[in-house]
This record gives structure tokens, sequence and C-alpha cells, in this order.
């Protein structure tokens, strides 16, 4: 056989295999590695289950399958939302439990949640491939970690508030949580919300030190609502992860050449997760210069006032009421009641540390926490002749009025 029909064979042999790969993939998939197409695979058939329910039993599955233990109790696995005319709206949550190694920390949680709902598709599959890769590495594990994956998403993230304040007893061992969510643009951007909480900054920032396949920006604005208010609500520290840009919504849907980047985005979170498995327990307070002395406001000599009056009832009547707005959902299925709300007044007069003491519905608890933080500055209380720090508590009254369902001022 002659030089020339070598190479004539050779060259036909490598187009036929070039040809039988590209009728196996596309063009995109050439590029994507092992990991990635299998996130991808993942999320495709995410994208094709319809409703809360199928995406509960698919996650379910899937986290039993890698032998993670399901908390399969019934208040675990789904909770109601009771109407005005007596029908209930069941909603899921899915939780899974892989206990920690550490001595000293095993009896300690860390939360890792992400959001059932239709557009999480992507989130969720990354969710799931870091579940996977903690069970696998599972001795590296001190504190125990609860894998969270809420639903509710619709209904003011009442998946999260529902764990946090009726299902989950121990909520008071949760040291820290991690939230996943929006992860559909992560070409264009990876960013870590923390509330500015100076712990977990400096963990993100530990871990950003060492060699990453990808480090996460620092940012202070929450791009999207999400469960990590219900957390923050109940002042345990956390982080953010996402890829929405900050101060804009997400936009939908994946190039295949974004879940390399995917992957590489996800490597780091899971060396964040095993990191903050064995750290000290962060602090909640998110100011740099940590808590500062903190006066009641009953114990002021001089106490704060808004728009020159000490009472707090003038505040409400001429600020929260008036501002307030009924949430249509609390509406359409006649939740009403008192939310007890604390904020801190700070040495400026600026309105901080916005938390719920005592929830009746998310919804109605968002609204209440939203009025308050949008608040005008304060002239601050004093002590000694001093502007200090200053704790306030009021409740906001959500009364529906007969047969007009409307907010009703007092």
């Amino acid at each position: 056989m002659t030089d020339a029909m070598k190479r004539f064979i050779y060259l036909t042999i490598c187009i036929l295999l070039s040809a039988g790969i590209s009728a196996a993939q596309s063009y995109d998939e050439l590029f994507v590695g092992d990991d990635a197409l299998a996130l991808r695979s993942t999320a495709d058939s995410l994208s094709a289950l319809k409703g809360e329910d199928a995406l509960a039993d698919f996650v379910a599955k899937r986290l039993s399958s890698s032998g993670l233990d399901l908390l399969a109790s019934a208040d675990f696995r789904s909770f109601g939302i009771q109407k005005e005319n007596g029908d209930t709206l069941t909603c899921h949550n899915v939780i899974a439990w892989l206990p920690g190694y550490g001595k000293q920390l095993h009896d300690n949680y860390i939360v890792i949640s992400t959001s059932l709902s239709e557009s999480s598709a992507t989130a969720i599959a990354l969710f799931l491939s870091i579940a996977e890769k903690l069970n696998t590495n599972k001795v590296l594990l001190q504190r125990s970690v609860l894998f969270a994956a809420f639903g509710g998403a619709a209904d003011a993230n009442s998946g999260s508030w529902y764990f946090l304040n009726r299902a989950f007893e121990e909520s008071s061992r949760i040291d820290a949580f991690v939230n996943l969510d929006y992860f559909d643009n992560p070409n264009k951007g990876f960013y870590a919300y923390t509330g500015s909480n100076a712990d977990m900054n400096r963990l993100i920032a530990g871990v950003s030190s060492s060699l990453q396949p990808a480090l996460p920006e620092l940012t202070s604005r929450e791009p999207a609502k999400s469960d990590f208010r219900s957390f923050y609500g109940k002042e345990i520290p956390g982080v953010f992860f996402t890829t929405a840009e900050p101060g804009k919504t997400y936009r939908g849907g994946i190039d295949p050449l974004e879940y390399e980047e995917l992957t590489r985005q996800g490597e780091y979170i899971y060396n964040f997760c095993v990191s903050l498995s064995g750290a000290g327990k962060p602090s909640f307070w998110p100011s740099e210069d940590g808590p500062a002395d903190v006066v009641v406001f009953d114990d002021c000599d001089v106490k704060p006032s808004f728009l020159g009056r000490k009472n707090p009832s003038f505040f409400l009547a001429n600020w929260v009421y008036v501002y307030l707005r009924y949430p249509k959902y609390a509406q359409e299925n006649g939740i009403q009641g008192k939310v007890l709300v604390e904020f801190t007044i700070d040495e400026k007069g600026h309105v901080c540390n916005v938390k719920v003491k005592k929830g009746i519905h998310p919804s109605l608890d968002e609204e209440a926490v939203r009025v308050i933080e949008a608040s005008p500055d304060w002239k601050p209380g004093m002590v000694n002749g001093k502007p200090v720090r200053c704790t306030l508590s009021v409740y906001v009254d959500f009364v529906l009025e007969k047969k007009k369902n409307k907010l009703k001022n007092k």
C-alpha cells in the first residue's frame, strides 16, 4: 500500500470518527466536562417538571438515593396554609440530614438551602450536586448539615419561615446557613450576599485567599427575594450565593457552555461549606465593629423621637400605617393579626436590625419589616448626654375590614 493510500485511509477514518462524535454531541458539548454534563442533565430533568409536588418528589428521591437521611415526619414533608373558605393550601419542604463528625460541633447545624420553584431548576441541580459531594466526603464535616429545599416560594418564602418557626424545634442550634438561588447567569458574575455580616465576610475572604476555581464578589445588595430573609429574621448569619446581578432579577435559561463555569462556582461553594462546618460560630451582628452597647427605649435619658415626637404610636400612625400595604395573598386568605417587630435606632438615628419577634404569616411579617426598614432617620436617644443605640419593639396590626378586605389604618 502506497503512502498516499495510507494517508487517504487515515483521513477518511478521522472524518468518519468526527462525524460520529458530532452526531452524539452538539458542538457546545464537546467543550463541556463530565461534571458539567451531569449538572446540565439534572437541570434539564427539573425543567421538565411542573409544580411544587413534582419538584419535591424529584429532590427527595435524589437526596435519598445519594445516601442522605430524609426527615420524613409530616411536619417536614408538607405544611398547610389555611384559606378563609376553610380549604388548606399544601406546600412542601424537603429536608435531609448529614451528621457531623466533630466532637464539639456535631450537635450544631449549618443549613444549605434552595427553593422548590420551577424557575430555580439550575439552582436545585447545583444544590443536589453539592449535597452529593458533601455526602461523599462527609468525614470532613464538623457540624451536622441540613439540606433544605423550601416550598412556598411564591407565598413570601413561607417554606423557610414555617421550617424555622414551626417545624424544626432545634433552630437555636443552627449556627449558619448557605442559600443557593438564581443561578442562571454564571458567565456574567458570581455574587455572595451576606447582609454585610463581618464574620461571614471574613470566612469568605479566608476561603477565597486559597486557590479556588471561581471567586464570588461580596455585595451588600440583595438581588432578589429569597429564603435569606427568613434566616436573617431569626438572627442566623449566612450567605446567599447567586449569579443574579445586584439590584437585578435573574434572566432565566442557561447555555451549555455556562455549565462549566457553574461547576467551578459549585466547587467554590462546596469548599466554603466544608470550611464553614468547622469554623467558629459566626456572630449575627453585621457591623465590622461588632455590637455596641444597646439601650432599651424606656431606659434612655432622652428617648428617640420620630419627626419630633417621642411616642412610638406617632411613628405607627404617621409612617407605618400610611405606607403599609396589605399583602394580596393575606387578603385573599383572610390572614390577619399583630406582628411584633423589634428594631434598633443607632447613634446617628438610622433604623437598622429590623426583625420579627413574633410573626403571624411570612407575607405579613415581611411587609411589616419592609415598611419599618424604609423609615426616615430618627433623632437618636441619649444617655448621660451622649447618643446611644436604642432598641424599640412595636406591634404592627393587620386588620381586614369586613367585606372590603382592606387595611384598617389606626
